[in-house]
């Protein structure tokens, strides 16, 4: 009886970290308005997305100059922009862009009176940036206070605050999962027989959940792609590396629950065979006391 108990808990254990791992990194790293512009400054990091931000800024520039009366080289143009983006101020500034994205999808702030039905990044605080507009000479030009720039064709699965839910409920869920993690893996170690065993079935289960997170990135690559079709121009190559780095972050986290799970599972060899000496040790006749008879 007390076996099957423990093996329940373990049950209950394992499904409970499964929803806890992904549940606390979409919290921590999509959800969270600060996780995500952490996210966002990481994948700027990348030369494929500053090529893209590079071609996107020197468009929006040459036709705001354009509705300016000023005619800008191109070519120049994008050198200035190529030059903005490989500088170290670059990854804050592309954060800092990407929240009115964050918050039109997680709160339903409206970015743009004309267009509701897209996903828009703001890249006015790119242009505003003193780096930026100090290699346009005395160009009068004006960046307005915001400047958005669509991610997504039009659609109407896409709209301000479809993921407003997550945002209320995902912190609950992301808590309410690693509470009951613990609170299960604890049970499991009170109804085992051997504490030993029980940790290392602990480590299995990290094990087990850290190999099928795996899996699972890889078989919902195909659900990914068909997002991206949404984006447009360089904006798509944008996407790609803001999923690619998303992808690289989830994957930290199955590695460290790969980890985790390894060390519980020698911690529990190491102390079931404690364990098993010590009983062996209890279980022998003493032999400290002898009895002579004269």
């Amino acid at each position: 009886m007390r076996f099957l108990a423990a093996l329940l808990m373990w049950l209950v254990t394992t499904v409970a970290l499964a929803a806890a791992v992904p549940a606390n990194w979409v919290q921590a790293r999509i959800v969270d308005e600060d996780g995500y512009a952490s996210l966002a400054a990481s994948a700027a990091r990348d030369h494929r997305l500053q090529d893209a931000m590079a071609a996107e800024l020197t468009n929006q520039v040459v036709a705001l100059a354009g509705d300016k009366g000023y005619t800008l080289n191109p070519q120049l143009t994008r050198q200035v922009a190529d030059s903005y983006t490989r500088n170290s101020g670059f990854p804050g500034q592309f954060a800092q862009a990407n929240r009115i994205a964050h918050r039109w999808m997680f709160t339903g702030a409206v970015q743009s009176s004309n267009s509701t039905d897209q996903w828009l990044i703001d890249v006015a605080p790119m242009l505003s940036d003193p780096s930026f507009r100090a290699n346009l000479g005395n160009l009068d030009l004006q960046v307005p206070d915001t400047l958005t720039v669509p991610i997504t064709v039009d659609s109407p699965e896409l709209r301000p605050g479809k993921l407003r839910p997550l945002a209320t409920w995902g912190p609950w869920a992301a808590i309410g999962t690693a509470a009951l993690t613990a609170v299960f893996a604890l049970l499991t170690l009170a109804a085992a027989r051997s504490r030993g065993k029980a940790m290392s079935a602990l480590g299995v289960s990290a094990l087990l959940v850290g190999a099928a997170g795996w899996a699972g990135i890889e078989v919902g690559s195909r659900y990914v792609d068909a997002a991206l079709n949404r984006t447009t121009g360089d904006i798509r190559t944008v996407a790609e590396v803001m999923v690619a780095t998303g992808e690289a972050s989830l994957h930290q986290w199955l590695n460290i629950t790969l980890l985790t799970g390894g060390g519980l599972v020698l911690l529990g060899v190491v102390a079931a065979a404690l364990g098993g000496a010590r009983r062996r040790a209890t279980a022998d006749p003493s032999s400290a006391t002898s009895v002579r008879l004269r």
